[in-house]
């Protein structure tokens, strides 16, 4: 008479994360799974989609729009001149450019630093889970540091912007614009400007774009586990074992029921700052830069996202230093 084996645990309801990952719970992933640990949720997928439905809805109204198409764009500043302006969004320095884009970076750092010091899912004091938010903020600021400012060098975009071609042109000057050998030691779009050249002739990757995605996105996917009640979307999250077999991570009910009142408590800013995003986002797609110009800011943009927030889920030895958003 054969003897009926006792089913694993594991696989017979939710089993406690180790300490690397504290207040959550592991299940195995539902016979349907069949998308890798390195691939967003569902949720997380009809997020990230907004960005490039945002991009080609922008660049459709500016395509259709009679007053953008009537309105002269130049090259050169990837946008309208003043004078000739659709809108009051399309101008450089509308005060939401100047005041909000522009340092954008500073909105972003300060939505987080309010979510996670007033969140309550972060625990008291110095936790785990907030350094790991932290060792991600860091992760991907440096990553935007980078792309835009500096890379032992010029920064990314202006690598690229050289590498397909681009240079300094001068104009304060107009008898040096024949003289294009001493004006190519101005290598970022910064000293180029700042002597009176114009940044001209290369790819240059949208940064506005870069920004404005990489910053909303980095706040949706920090407080998106504080905001999910739907099992089925809660839930999902696939991650890589340390013995190489896959499992679906998902934060404690107890946790959630805890955390009733996180809208009120450190997300509400955090939104606000990333819906402003969205909405300047929408503006850029409108009247600024090219179609490939604000695809390829996407692209870098979704490759950091990738690199931080999606790539650890299948590399257990990066997972334990950056965790994972709610858990």
């Amino acid at each position: 008479m054969s003897t009926r084996r006792k089913p694993d645990p594991a696989f017979n309801g939710a089993v406690p994360l180790t300490s690397t990952m504290p207040g959550s719970t592991i299940r195995p992933p539902l016979s349907s799974a069949r998308r890798s640990p390195f691939l967003p949720t569902r949720l997380e997928a009809l997020l990230l989609a907004i960005y490039p439905s945002t991009l080609l809805l922008g660049s459709i109204f500016s395509t259709l729009s009679p007053a953008s198409r009537s309105a002269p764009y130049s090259a050169v500043s990837q946008s309208h001149p003043p004078e000739f302006a659709p809108s009051y969004f399309a101008q450089k320095r509308n005060v939401f450019n100047v005041y909000f884009v522009k340092v954008g970076w500073f909105w972003t750092s300060l939505a987080f630093a309010v979510f996670l010091v007033f969140h309550p899912g972060f625990g008291a004091g110095v936790s785990k889970r907030r350094v790991n938010a932290v060792l991600r903020y860091v992760a991907v600021t440096s990553y935007w540091v980078f792309v835009t400012q500096w890379f032992f060098g010029p920064p990314l975009i202006d690598t690229m912007f050289r590498f397909t071609g681009g240079q300094c042109e001068k104009l304060r000057d107009p008898e040096q614009r024949d003289d294009m050998s001493d004006t190519r030691e101005f290598i970022t779009a910064a000293t180029c400007k700042a002597v009176g050249g114009t940044w001209k002739g290369g790819h240059d990757i949208s940064g506005h774009v870069f920004l404005l995605i990489l910053g909303s996105s980095l706040l949706w996917l920090e407080f998106l586990p504080a905001l999910t009640r739907v099992e089925g979307l809660r839930d999902g999250r696939l991650i890589t074992l340390n013995d190489g077999k896959t499992a679906s991570v998902a934060v404690e009910k107890e946790r959630i029921k805890m955390e009733d009142d996180a809208t009120a408590r450190g997300v509400k800013f955090a939104l606000g700052v990333a819906g402003l995003m969205w909405w300047m986002l929408l503006m850029t797609a409108a009247y600024f830069h090219t179609w490939f110009e604000k695809f390829t800011g996407l692209a870098v943009a979704f490759t950091g996202l990738w690199l931080v927030y999606f790539m650890p889920r299948g590399v257990p030895q990066v997972r334990a230093l950056l965790g994972m958003p709610g858990v």
